[in-house]
């Protein structure tokens, strides 16, 4: 995919430290190997280490280039476990309770990211999405401005004239089942700034739904209506409409009829759905029926670059995720 070569590219452009948390994991110790030696980022595996030599010994993978970080006897454990404790406080943790927190690769992972020493997190090949996402929703939390954390996938279609000949970008497909217009209004901001900083589209954000411009009137329609105002108020400087229905977001001559003052409709290169449900089925049936790929889930809304694999991830996905985010940290800078 193009995409992806264009964005090995920028990762290998500047180099970002990049943690995998389950060190040990058969996949992650391959696609490290991968990632050490095309450049795509320094890769700095969490976990056990004799564990992690071990099984890297085991799979014939040459762990020369890259750092491993066990939680118990690493130098910054002290620094880390007293960060930890100011940080949560006030949710209860006393210091022993910090220490075993502190035990879990995941945790620690977050907390070498919260202190800048590394940029990006990359994990999912074994846990959940919900244990992946807690840690960063505890230590890193979510950027200023934006008050969720949600998904996007990059859309690729082959032979299509709509977005960026044929780049897309869709929200939240992944992580929030019902946003309120708030956190829709976050999603849209979010995936605005990822299509510039990641994609290098120039967003055009159309805000879906089953009306264009009033042409129907439901509490549903409201809440996008709203959620675009809401975006539009915090961040007037992107190109953000709605409420539009998807013929009237990505065809010209349907948005003349239906949205003829819009200067997004019939020209949308970022569709933000009104829920997961259409997220989700709206990314599966363009992948399936017009054979795009989708590469994604990408995570977005947090303070720093931490993503989800999926658990049926393979070696592949792993490198292209890395690569991913070694750029998402490069525009954190």
């Amino acid at each position: 995919m193009e995409l992806m070569n264009d964005i090995w590219k920028k990762a290998q452009s500047d180099i970002k430290k990049i943690v995998l948390p389950e060190g040990d994991e058969e996949r992650t110790l391959k696609a490290s190997e991968i990632i050490a030696e095309k450049g795509l980022a320094q890769v700095v595996l969490v976990g056990d280490l004799e564990t992690i030599k071990k099984n890297a010994e085991q799979l014939g993978v040459n762990l020369e280039k890259v750092e491993i970080v066990d939680p118990k006897t690493d130098d910054k454990r002290s620094e880390y476990v007293n960060a930890f404790y100011e940080l949560r406080k006030h949710k209860g943790v006393d210091i022993e309770k910090a220490e075993a927190i502190l035990n879990d690769p995941l945790f620690y992972a977050n907390m070498m990211l919260k202190m800048d020493d590394v940029q990006g997190l990359v994990a999912g090949a074994v846990h959940t999405t919900g244990d992946t996402l807690k840690p960063g929703m505890q230590i890193i939390k979510t950027a200023p401005g934006i008050n969720v954390v949600s998904s996007f996938f990059i859309m690729s279609i082959p032979n299509c004239e709509y977005g960026k000949d044929g780049l897309m970008l869709f929200a939240d497909c992944a992580v929030n089942p019902n946003p309120t217009k708030e956190q829709l209004a976050s999603i849209a901001i979010s995936t605005a700034d990822n299509a510039k900083g990641l994609a290098e589209v120039e967003p055009k954000v159309a805000m879906l739904s089953f009306s264009s411009m009033g042409s129907a009137r439901h509490e549903l329609v409201d809440k996008v209506n709203e959620a675009t105002k809401i975006a539009k108020e915090a961040r007037p400087d992107l190109a953000i409409d709605g409420e539009l229905q998807l013929d009237a977001a990505i065809v010209p001559s349907v948005a003349a009829q239906k949205a003829p003052n819009s200067d997004v409709a019939g020209k949308a290169n970022v569709l933000v759905f009104p829920d997961l449900q259409a997220g989700n089925i709206g990314y599966k049936l363009v992948q399936r029926l017009a054979n795009a790929e989708a590469v994604g889930p990408i995570c977005q809304g947090f303070a720093k670059p931490i993503n989800d694999l999926s658990r049926g991830c393979s070696v592949d996905d792993i490198v292209n995720v890395v690569a991913v985010t070694a750029v998402q940290a490069q525009n954190c800078n």
